[in-house]
């Protein structure tokens, strides 16, 4: 008699989420659709023991229901090796017990488990930093810690974003005119008076179209992307920042982007990807929890988990 397989989820605590909307809940339901044993584990929960991965892991139950979503049951001490798969779906902020994690994950990589997304890959592509790797995909863009060059930046564009390296859902994201009388207090306060690094772009206007989050699943972008369209008056289309999403079809230009990025993410074993577009623009390359698949779901009455399985599954 053929065993069931064994999946393992490391995500922040599942009591806390919002289960219509939240990606992780719709892969675990398309996992037990298909008949996996479900293990249930937070960051705290992954520990080495001479040289092995190892997790207490509680047995999880998950159903679609927003009042009702999950049952856990009685937790064991495992080895991560031993589980088919794990996904790792842990939001930022990407600090050090993060990288922790990741490095313990790639043992167990090493011992036997397919880790999605690639703990070294999670851990090597910062979601902001990744696009450079891409400069033919992407509006004028520096990286610094020094707010003078973020000034002779700001004099050349007119217009930009400040953001930091590590947030996300819109945290700490500034935008900047040329003249602003607030320009020196943000810039100190963003790099912490020179002692960190920060992205600065050019603003690009089509953000009152919508932030667009791309799917790639394996390389292949969904054919729709969820445009993430900002309240009145706001600058951020992130749905924490109280966007509001709408299903839209890639252009010629998104999938072109798509394809220069595509390669690179498959040599990674990054197989869950989310890129954000902006206008004709790559700005993000998201590779620790990307998110809208419920969304998408919703508008084109699809099954994106599935796609995503289907990957793992050829793999297995």
């Amino acid at each position: 008699m053929k065993t069931a397989p064994r999946l393992g989820v490391v995500m922040d605590p599942i009591d806390g989420i919002k289960p219509y909307k939240d990606t992780t809940l719709a892969f675990l339901l398309e996992a037990a659709r298909r008949g996996y044993r479900l293990h249930y584990m937070e960051p705290a929960d992954l520990f080495l023991r001479d040289g092995n991965a190892r997790g207490f892991a509680r047995h999880l139950a998950v159903r679609d229901d927003v009042n009702d979503w999950y049952t856990l049951g009685d937790g064991e001490e495992l080895a991560l090796g031993e589980l088919d798969v794990i996904l790792m779906r842990k939001d930022p902020p990407f600090d050090l017990e993060y990288v922790y994690a990741t490095q313990i994950l790639e043992l167990a990589e090493r011992q036997g488990a397919l880790v999605v997304n690639r703990a070294a890959a999670i851990r090597d592509n910062n979601e902001k930093l990744a696009i450079q790797r891409f400069p033919q995909c992407c509006a004028p863009t520096l990286v610094t810690r020094e707010p003078r060059r973020i000034r002779e930046f700001l004099a050349g564009q007119q217009h930009i974003v400040v953001k930091p390296l590590d947030g996300m859902g819109g945290s700490q994201v500034f935008v900047l005119r040329q003249g602003d009388p607030n320009t020196t207090m943000i810039l100190e306060t963003i790099t912490l008076a020179g002692r960190r690094q920060v992205m600065a772009q050019r603003y690009i206007p089509e953000i009152v179209e919508g932030d667009k989050r791309i799917l790639m699943i394996d390389g292949e972008p969904y054919p729709y992307a969820l445009a993430r369209v900002p309240l009145a008056g706001e600058t951020r289309g992130n749905l924490a920042a109280g966007g509001t999403g709408k299903g839209v079809a890639l252009s010629e230009r998104d999938r072109w982007i798509c394809a220069e990025v595509a390669p690179y993410l498959k040599e990674q074993g990054l197989l869950f990807v989310g890129l954000d577009v902006i206008g004709d623009y790559l700005t993000e390359i998201n590779v620790t929890s990307p998110t809208c698949v419920r969304e998408l779901d919703a508008i084109y009455e699809d099954n994106i988990s599935a796609r995503l399985f289907d990957a793992i599954e050829a793999r297995l």
